[in-house]
């Protein structure tokens, strides 16, 4: 006999066995059972569920900056080739800070500047503004001389304009909503949407500043992303979003700036005033399918109405052949050239984007139908083939053209 806890001076093998067995029970814990081992099925749905909630979590986080990270990555998509221009005339030392720092503020001051030219031009031009809400409130608001020489509809369209805006009583109704109250409102609600607005091109210009500077480390990782996830065929429709965003880039900006130069020159010959500012204003329209017509085509009318009808000939002669030519064979040749896009694909792409998500819509609407198009392209016109010798590789055998090559 023993007492618990307590060893006796002699006892067999057996009985301290069984007194270590006894002691283990009463005041150590009982050992643990190994957990089972989940498969490996459910593993990897448990990733794939933990990964997806993160991702929401964080888009749900980030919603407000989206509009800034995905500027920021189309503009450094279409600038890179131009920053690694920038690289190779600067010192390796500078890669890390000088390089994407002076990219970055050259891409801002290209933004910047026609704003602020804009805006010292309103405000040097609001007394005008002014004079004409007093002169319109006491004396009424004279139809202007070309109204008349509308064809068809210029006499009824000037008795309606004295009937209503001419009549100093109707006027007055009109321009006396234009209370300090109603203008303060207003400035307050544009100010602020004006504040959110430039907050969110400096966090476009911030993180463009990294998306330079770290951007073959960020695209490396990416392309390992999706070699594990898709494979080889996630990087190649990579590459047609990519060639997307550029065409894009140089079909609609670059092809939009030289409408409005060639436009404004027409502007100079034809006689029509502020020829640089209605220059500038159609090369922002041009960006826009089918909106350069609409600039060109209404400041052609004012000088017909203005009795100018040579200017008006010219203006629309010049802007028909220009924006034929570059809607017709330029802007598909930059787009649909570069990612072999049907043309009304592209037309769909932009319109699209920019239906769906503004004005960004025009260079991610393009990508998107690339990205489509290339999936549309790896599903019906290849089939795999196993090679024996690499089990990685596969071999896309295309019908069209009766050979393979491999991945």
């Amino acid at each position: 006999m023993f007492i618990a806890g307590k060893r006796p001076t002699m006892a067999s093998p057996a009985e301290r066995s069984d007194i270590e067995r006894i002691e283990k029970e009463i005041f150590m814990e009982p050992d643990r059972a190994t957990p089972p081992t989940a498969s490996q099925s459910t593993q990897r749905l448990a990733r794939i569920a933990l990964a997806t909630a993160l991702v929401a979590i964080g888009i749900w986080v980030l919603f407000d900056f989206l509009p800034a990270l995905a500027w920021a990555a189309v503009l450094a998509v279409a600038m890179w080739p131009l920053y690694m221009r920038l690289l190779r005339m600067m010192s390796s030392t500078a890669e890390r800070v000088w390089a994407p720092l002076i990219a970055t503020l050259a891409i801002g001051i290209v933004f910047i500047a026609p704003l602020v030219v804009i805006g010292t031009a309103v405000a040097r031009e609001s007394h005008v503004v002014i004079a004409f809400v007093s002169e319109a409130r006491h004396h009424g608001i004279a139809a202007p001389e070309w109204l008349e020489r509308f064809p068809l509809i210029g006499a009824a369209l000037t008795s309606w304009w004295n009937s209503n805006i001419g009549d100093p009583a109707m006027a007055e109704e009109l321009v006396g909503r234009l209370d300090m109250r109603t203008l303060t409102g207003s400035v307050r609600q544009y100010g602020g949407e004006v504040a959110h607005r430039l907050a969110i091109f400096l966090f476009t210009l911030l993180t463009l500043f990294f998306l330079f500077r770290d951007g073959r480390m960020l695209a490396q990782q990416l392309r390992d992303i999706s070699d594990r996830l898709i494979g080889r065929r996630g990087e190649r429709i990579a590459l047609q979003m990519i060639a997307a965003v550029h065409g894009t880039v140089n079909g609609l900006v670059l092809v939009g700036l030289a409408e409005g130069v060639l436009l404004g020159i027409s502007y100079v010959v034809a006689g029509l005033p502020y020829p640089a500012s209605f220059g500038a204003m159609t090369a922002v329209a041009a960006v826009i399918p089918f909106a350069a017509p609409v600039v060109y085509g209404v400041l052609a009318l004012y000088l017909f109405t203005i009795g100018n009808t040579t200017g008006a000939i010219i203006i629309a002669a010049v802007g028909t052949v220009v924006v034929f030519v570059a809607d017709h064979f330029v802007r598909p040749f930059l787009i649909g050239g570069s990612t072999r896009l049907p043309f009304l694909l592209v037309l769909l792409g932009i319109l699209g984007g920019l239906e769906s998500m503004g004005f960004i819509g025009l260079f991610l609407g393009p990508a998107m139908m690339a990205a489509l198009v290339a999936l549309w392209r790896e599903w019906t016109f290849t089939r795999l083939e196993p090679v024996p010798d690499e089990a990685e590789a596969t071999v896309i055998v295309d019908p069209r053209q009766g050979r393979a090559h491999g991945v």
